[in-house]
């Protein structure tokens, strides 16, 4: 069996085309749409970027217990579960996080792989001396730092580099995606991950791609939304979403690209074909940018799924409920893989169905739906939230843990799919260093929500309804408990 995974970074499913978009032209995506399983109600699982990621690999949900960091040592990523078992997987990706403290074990659990350099904060180009006053010229106020350059530094140094489309490292991956195609497609036993970082934001996409969407701006460079609360102008919102729009575009052209390989070769009968995404983004939607800060509000949490099996070739709409843990799990079914028992997901090609799934970012609130209903219950108080880290990996993004957190850590006892591991259980306070930046601080929003998509597909007006609220209140009780969830989670939220 061989199989391709291509993997896209903050892909709203409501600008596509197939799922009922019309601001931005997708013919690819609508072009895989008639080739393939099209999910209706596929969800997040753990957020942001590398604790989608985990979920994605393991088949289980870990937003309860950890924060973003690395794989664990008992966790079971299902690259090398086929490993194994002699199927060859490649990962060609740009998606930078991969290489930093709290995504280092990640990449490595693949056979091969190469990385493609340049993204957003990617500290790639060795410039010791930047022109930063003429850097900062060429960029909007907001984009700069305002004072000391910081996380948008590199980002203008790197795109001082990336000046042709084949520059692009987006346009890259593709590239090395299709090279690793050329050398293998007729080999067996293989799965190819293409990841790229795109749409995600800085939104920077090859003019052509822009041309179509343009604002009238006259302003300096102005492609990097704020996580938080919509403060800009009009016009500067404008061209933040048209930017936004052309990488959109560019993504569905490499999709396209990709699918005439297909045509091409003719490989539609004996390779599988899986395209998602990690979450969403909010584009203005609720009065906010991004993600992070809000309510996990269902530009976030519901996203594109296709799936082309050459061994079922029908296209369709799939309506039942699936999730992002469900991933892992289907690529060991297509390679007659069994899943481990410590495994949540089901695999998305058996008539499987749930009942309810619950989704999050550590620290914040958990959140539930039935697919209809969506039920977001957030702790009294977040920032006094009784909440603990359970690691034997203790690393954030791009740091360890401090020896200011790690002095109050204690052992805790194996959870259930820790294969009889002890772990650190480390306090979260207000010092350590996700705090305010993807945990509990961060939040904005702290408000218990209800709301009935059917009459309220916009999640504009809260429900009241006590009972429904009951009710979904049991569904995430009993999805915590399958999911081994500590004590205090329980207790936080006052279930």
């Amino acid at each position: 069996m061989k199989t391709v995974f291509v993997l896209f970074d903050s892909l709203n499913r409501h600008m596509l085309g197939c799922y009922g978009g019309s601001r931005i032209p997708t013919p690819n995506f609508d072009r895989l749409a008639g080739r393939s399983m099209v999910y209706d109600k596929h969800y997040v699982g753990s957020l942001p970027c590398m604790p989608a990621r985990r979920d994605l690999l393991t088949g289980r949900l870990t937003f309860l217990h950890r924060s973003w960091g690395p794989l664990e040592p008992f966790d079971n990523a299902f690259p090398e579960l086929l490993k194994q078992k002699g199927v060859h997987s490649h990962l060609v990706t740009d998606h930078y996080h991969y290489w930093e403290d709290g995504g280092a074990t990640y990449h490595n659990r693949y056979t091969t792989f190469e990385f493609v350099r340049g993204q957003e904060s990617d500290p790639w180009k060795a410039m010791v001396q930047p022109h930063w006053e003429r850097l900062r010229e060429k960029y909007h106020e907001a984009q700069t730092g305002g004072g000391p350059i910081s996380k948008y530094g590199p980002y203008m140094i790197n795109r001082e580099f990336i000046r042709q489309e084949k520059d692009f490292p987006s346009v890259q991956c593709f590239a090395h995606g299709l090279e690793f195609l050329d050398l293998n497609r007729e080999a067996d036993d293989w799965l190819l991950q293409i990841e790229t970082f795109d749409p995600h934001e800085p939104f920077f996409a090859p003019e052509r791609f822009k041309e179509p969407f343009k604002t009238g701006w006259n302003g300096p460079i102005r492609d990097w939304p704020r996580y938080g609360r919509v403060e800009e102008l009009p016009e500067e919102a404008d061209e933040l979403r048209a930017n936004y729009y052309a990488i959109v575009s560019l993504c569905d052209f490499l999709l396209g690209q990709l699918l005439d390989y297909f045509d091409t070769h003719d490989m539609w009968k004996g390779t599988a074909l899986i395209v998602t995404t990690d979450h969403g983004f909010l584009l203005g939607e609720h009065d906010f940018w991004a993600k992070n800060r809000m309510n996990m509000y269902e530009e976030i949490v519901h996203i594109p799924l296709f799936i082309h099996d050459p061994r079922k070739p029908a296209a369709g709409r799939i309506d039942r409920l699936t999730q992002s843990i469900d991933v892992g799990p289907t690529f060991l079914d297509i390679f007659g893989v069994d899943a481990p028992p410590e495994t949540e997901g089901e695999s998305l090609l058996k008539p499987n169905s749930k009942d309810a799934v619950i989704f999050g970012y550590f620290g914040g609130a958990v959140n539930v739906t039935d697919g209809r209903y969506t039920y977001h219950r957030f702790p009294a108080d977040l920032l006094k939230q009784d909440i603990y880290q359970y690691t034997v990996m203790p690393t954030h993004i791009t740091r360890p843990f401090t020896p200011e957190e790690l002095s109050g850590a204690t052992l805790a006892k194996p959870f259930s799919w820790t294969k009889d591991v002890p772990l650190l259980r480390v306090p979260v306070t207000e010092r350590s260093p996700m705090f305010d930046n993807y945990g509990p601080g961060a939040l904005l929003e702290k408000q218990t929500r209800l709301y009935d998509l059917t009459i309220d597909p916009g999640q504009e007006t809260p429900l009241h309804d006590p009972a429904r609220e009951r009710w979904m209140f049991e569904l995430m009780k009993a999805l915590m408990r399958s999911n081994d969830a500590p004590a205090e989670a329980f207790k936080r939220l006052e279930l």
